[in-house]
Formats: structure tokens, C-alpha cells, sequence
């Protein structure tokens, strides 16, 4: 099964890239640059498919600078593949209004000047990508209005990380950064949903140390996310506990703040009960045994779906990630075919719902569109 998938995604990584060179490499101007990009094109092939097979098949991680190369080709093919298509349209309006109107647009003229705007914008919009993507994320400052909210607990600050991904191109240094700048908000309650690793504990043990200095008043509260699935989430969940971390599986703690209290639940991620049955995402378990008077319930969701199920349990606020709010073509308009929100906050009935576009980025080092956040939440009364 596994030799098949592989073969799979080799299979359809070269059809892929044959497409573009098709398309493409003919119409560039003689010389260097068809040789270049054809050269690029073959290496990208190869190593695109590398980071999914390392997962799928391999099952365990790549050297950094592999999976790095496969991550940047993941990115620069998506960029390549959809300016692609839209130049097809535009070449097919172009036949069609030359159809009517013979000779009104120099298609030859057009069909080169287009493959070329391909190669230039995609090489633009990387280099535009990357630097976005390895910017320190901004602090997103956010009022959720809460009916019936105690007066003890307005203006209740909550620090939001989510989807680091600590793994091949992130590392302690871009991880302390964060840190620093989430114990800079003195938040009441620093809230760490998923997704915080790509990579074995062995692998990163050193890079998530920093994870030890996070500070708040009432602590520093983590959920799993799916990668933490794909990384081995029982050790990764031993570990976060050694730094320091509260880890809520299914689970809530009751914190006395100026004499009210709140609740902080957090539950598995979505799909976790696929790698583990014992790890089902529960938000009604999140609850058991909790005292039925609170006035503020919290829930730490990885994904932005648990909300239906929250809102039935009676949350007012859930706090998710994941998405990364679309992080960059095409993949923004993949997000909504999966999960209700993108990013933002939002209503699903009784419960707001805040979507963190993330703090750091998956896979290819890019962001456009879509920039990472530091999230600085604060409960008012509504």
C-alpha cells in the first residue's frame, strides 16, 4: 500500500511538472533560460513529493535540508501551476476574441510574453512569500463581547499561539522570538492550540525549549493538533508537560481570577481519534464534573469544526488554529471545503469562535494574503 502511494505521488508529480515544461519552456526566448527552467523543473519533480513521502511512507523525518528543498518546490509549483491555468484562460479569450475579430490580438506575441510573465510573477510573489513568512508574527489585538460576563473578568487577556510547526525551517531562535514577544503582552492566560511541531521529539527537543519560558498569570494551557499526531502526540504531550505546559485532553481546570471563576477546557484534535480511539475530540467530556454555575467557559479546539459539537456543550468562546487562514494560493480556497471559519472571529450560534491564522507556517516557507499572528484576545462584557 504504501509503495503504491509513493509511486502515486511520483507518478503525479512528473505529470505535473510535464505540463509546465509543455507549456511553458517552448515559448521562452532562446538561450540560457529554457535550459535553466527545464533543469529546475526536472529537480522540482523529484523533490516536491519528498516531505509527503518521508510521512507516508518513510514515517520518519528528513534531513533538514531535504525536506526544506521539498517544502520551497511544494510552494514554488502552486505558484507556477495556478498562474499557469489563468494563463490559459487568458490565451483561450484571446483565440475566441480572434476568432472574432481576426487579427485583433497578436496571439504568438502573447502566448510568449504570458509564459514568460508566468516564470517572472511566480519568482515575485516566492520571493514576496518568503519574506512574509519569516517575519515575526504581529499581535492581533481582539474584544470578544461575552453576555453576562462577571465584572471581575472583563478585560480577562488571553495570549493565542497556534500552528508553529517547529520542524525543517523553524528552529529555536524563530520560536524564542515568539515567546518573547507573547510574555511582552502579560497576558492572564497564554493559550497554545496545535500544531506547535512537524517532527519527532528526538528531532527537536532542543527547538522547543523556549516552549519552558512561556509566562502568564493563570498559566500556560495546550491542545494537540494533527501534526502532533503525525509527530508521535504521546510523547510530544509527555514532553510539553516536562516544559511546563498544561496539556488538556479532553479535560478543564477551574481558575480563580479576582475572586470569579473561569474555565479553560481543551480538547483533542478533530482527527485524532484516527492515530489514537482513546483520543476522540470530546467537548462535552471537556466539561464532566465541572461546576455549573461558571460564567465563562473557554475551549482550546485545534481545528475550527469542533464548534458545533462546543457549542452544544455550552461554550462561549473557542479558541482554534489550523487553517493558517488560507496561507497562500491556491490553498485559501481549499480551507472552507473543510472547516467553517477561516480565520477571525465568528458566531456559530451561542459560541464566538476565534480562527488563528497562525504564528508560524506549514510546509513551504510562504505567506501572502494571510499573515501570521500573535493573538491578544480580552474578554469585555457584552
Amino acid at each position: 500500500m504504501r509503495s503504491s502511494a509513493a509511486w502515486i505521488l511520483l507518478a503525479l508529480s512528473a505529470a505535473l511538472h510535464g505540463y509546465l515544461a509543455w507549456r511553458l519552456l517552448p515559448l521562452l526566448p532562446a538561450g540560457p533560460l529554457p535550459w535553466l527552467a527545464g533543469a529546475y523543473l526536472l529537480a522540482s519533480a523529484l523533490l516536491l513529493p519528498l516531505p509527503l513521502l518521508a510521512r507516508i511512507v518513510w514515517q520518519r523525518d528528513l534531513p533538514d535540508a531535504l525536506s526544506g528543498l521539498g517544502f520551497l518546490a511544494m510552494g514554488v509549483f502552486s505558484f507556477l501551476f495556478v498562474l499557469s491555468l489563468l494563463r490559459e484562460l487568458l490565451l483561450l479569450l484571446a483565440q475566441v476574441l480572434d476568432w472574432l475579430h481576426p487579427e485583433l490580438i497578436p496571439l504568438s506575441t502573447l502566448a510568449q510574453v504570458s509564459a514568460l510573465a508566468v516564470l517572472a510573477l511566480s519568482a515575485g510573489l516566492v520571493l514576496i512569500g518568503y519574506r512574509n513568512a519569516r517575519m515575526l508574527a504581529r499581535v492581533v489585538q481582539v474584544d470578544v463581547p461575552i453576555a453576562g460576563l462577571p465584572e471581575a473578568l472583563h478585560g480577562f487577556a488571553i495570549a493565542q499561539i497556534s500552528d508553529i510547526h517547529v520542524g525543517p525551517t523553524i528552529k529555536h531562535d524563530y520560536l524564542h522570538k515568539i515567546v518573547q514577544a507573547v510574555n511582552a503582552l502579560n497576558a492572564d492566560l497564554v493559550a497554545v492550540t496545535g500544531d506547535v511541531v512537524d517532527g519527532s521529539v528526538a528531532a527537536l527537543r532542543a527547538h522547543v525549549a523556549p516552549l519552558a519560558q512561556l509566562r502568564a498569570r493563570h498559566g500556560v494551557y495546550a491542545v494537540t493538533g494533527n501534526h502532533e499526531y503525525y509527530s508521535g502526540a504521546p510523547d510530544w504531550i509527555a514532553h510539553w508537560r516536562e516544559l511546563g505546559l498544561s496539556v488538556l485532553l479532553n479535560e478543564h481546570a477551574v481558575l480563580e481570577h479576582e475572586g470569579e471563576r473561569l474555565l479553560v477546557a481543551g480538547v483533542t484534535d478533530y482527527s485524532a481519534h484516527v492515530f489514537h480511539r482513546e483520543h476522540r475530540s470530546d467537548p462535552h467530556q471537556a466539561l464532566a464534573g465541572a461546576p455549573a454555575d461558571i460564567a465563562m467557559k473557554l475551549l482550546l479546539a485545534h481545528q475550527p469544526r469542533s464548534a458545533e459539537r462546543a457549542a452544544e456543550a455550552g461554550f462561549h468562546l473557542q479558541l482554534s488554529g489550523h487553517t493558517h487562514g488560507g496561507q497562500f494560493l491556491p490553498w485559501n480556497f481549499f480551507v472552507p471545503l473543510q472547516q467553517p471559519f477561516i480565520a477571525g472571529l465568528k458566531r456559530w450560534q451561542s459560541l464566538w469562535v476565534y480562527t488563528s491564522r497562525g504564528t508560524g507556517y506549514w510546509g513551504p516557507p510562504l505567506r501572502l494574503g494571510a499573515p501570521a499572528e500573535i493573538t491578544h484576545l480580552r474578554l469585555v462584557r457584552a
